[in-house]
C-alpha cells in the first residue's frame, strides 16, 4: 500500500469549502485537472453518491475514473474511493477550521491511500511507487491550489 498526503490552508470557512469540494457539477471549472462531470446517482450528494470524470494526466492525455462517497461528514471529513487498473484507491479530505486573526480559514489535509488488488498492481507499485507517489502529490496540491483560487483566496498549499 502506498499512501501520499498534501495539506493546504484556504481562506474560507470550512462549509464554504465543503460546499466547493461537494458541488459535482461545478468541479470541472474549478478543478483544472477535472474534465467533464457525470453523476452517476440520483440524490443529494452522500454515502453512495457516485460520479464519472475526465481527469488530465501528467504529460498529456486525459484518464477517466469513477468515485463513491463512502463517508461525508459535512463539514470536515469527505472519504471517496476508486477502483483503477490494478490498485483500489482511498481519498479522503479532512477539513478543520482554523481561526487567524478573526478571518475564516480552513485547514485541508487529503490523503490518498493505493492498495494492489492483483499481482499487476503489486509490481507496479514496486518498480514506480515512487514516480507515481509524485505524480499523485503534484494532481493533489494542484486541486487544494484550485480550490483556494474557487474560495477567493491564494491559499498556500504545503506537504504533509
Amino acid at each position: 500500500m502506498s499512501t501520499v498526503a498534501v495539506t493546504g490552508f484556504i481562506e474560507a470557512h470550512a462549509v464554504d469549502v465543503w460546499r466547493l469540494l461537494t458541488d459535482l457539477p461545478g468541479r470541472a471549472t474549478r478543478l483544472t485537472a477535472a474534465g467533464p462531470v457525470e453523476v452517476l446517482t440520483p440524490g443529494p450528494f452522500g454515502p453512495g453518491t457516485a460520479w464519472r470524470e475526465a481527469r488530465a494526466q501528467p504529460g498529456g492525455g486525459t484518464l477517466t475514473e469513477e468515485f463513491l462517497v463512502v463517508e461525508a461528514f459535512a463539514p470536515q471529513r469527505l472519504v471517496l474511493s476508486s477502483s483503477g487498473a490494478g490498485a483500489d484507491y482511498r481519498i479522503t479530505w479532512s477539513l478543520r477550521p482554523v481561526r487567524r486573526r478573526r478571518r475564516a480559514r480552513t485547514a485541508i489535509t487529503v490523503t490518498q491511500e493505493a492498495v494492489p488488488t492483483d499481482p499487476y498492481g503489486r509490481v507496479v507499485a514496486l518498480l514506480l511507487g515512487g514516480l507515481a507517489a509524485r505524480a499523485v502529490e503534484v494532481a493533489l496540491r494542484r486541486d487544494l491550489a484550485d480550490l483556494a483560487v474557487a474560495a477567493g483566496t491564494l491559499g498556500s498549499v504545503e506537504a504533509a
